[in-house]
């Protein structure tokens, strides 16, 4: 009887060099918290709450451009003052972390088997809050690169998508921008670079498409199919 061979499967190729996600909304679960953390600070402070809608909004930019859009006309000292409450009740709550979206830890290890494929975040958390749910969940091994709106200017600017691209010297059509939120889009948009929105997060399916992503996935499961289309040597479709 002839011995069994076995071939060893090759790895399945990325579309891109690059992955960069955003976080909130579009790895972990976390809007819910956001808004309750919001509408405690507010009422901390005597001020009447932004609705639930108003706060989902906002999910993705910098904490002083979040709280100006809150309370447009805002004051700076009134707004650093708003955003100490909210800073301080999210580390609160945060004590317990929030979930990762179905299929995010599978669709990742996934994808860093992949050949030539290298993952990275952009995300309006600030950096200590990124540190602490990277500690809380053992994750920042998992990405080769990360920004924060306090590192750098707040989306829709697109300067933390060309820090990213510097540190992992790449060009824009190199890589991907993987968002829920239309500031996630317009920053890739203004590079040139492709981006594909989520479903599933704050942003509602027809705000996305007015970014013009090249693809709307509805899971992550979805996702990760779609970036690792074939083994090892297939172009992109």
């Amino acid at each position: 009887m002839p011995l069994e061979v076995r071939v060893q499967a090759r790895p399945r190729a990325c579309r891109y060099q690059l992955v960069i996600f955003d976080w909130d909304g579009t790895l972990m679960d976390s809007a819910a918290r956001i808004v309750a953390c919001m509408e405690v600070a507010a009422d901390e402070l005597g001020w009447v709450a932004p609705t639930p809608a108003a706060i989902r909004d906002i999910i993705g930019l910098g904490l002083p451009e979040a709280m100006e859009a809150l309370y447009p006309g805002i004051g700076a000292l009134e707004r650093d003052t708003l955003q100490a409450a909210f800073s301080r009740q999210f580390r609160v709550a945060d004590q317990v972390p929030s979930p990762f979206f179905p299929g995010v830890r599978e669709g990742i290890a996934r994808l860093r088997e992949a050949s030539e494929c290298r993952l990275a975040v952009a995300t309006g958390k600030s950096r200590r809050g990124l540190d602490r749910v990277f500690a809380h969940h053992g994750c920042g091994e998992w990405f080769a690169a990360s920004r924060t709106a306090d590192q750098t200017r707040s989306k829709p600017h697109p300067q933390m998508l060309e820090e990213l691209l510097a540190a992992c010297e790449l060009p824009p059509e190199a890589a991907v921008m993987v968002g829920d939120t239309e500031y996630d889009l317009e920053m890739a948009r203004a590079l040139g670079m492709d981006r594909v929105a989520v479903s599933y997060g704050v942003h509602a399916r027809e705000r996305l498409l007015a970014s013009e992503p090249i693809r709307v996935v509805d899971d992550f499961a979805g996702l990760v199919e779609w970036l690792l289309p074939g083994p090892a040597g297939e172009g992109r479709a």
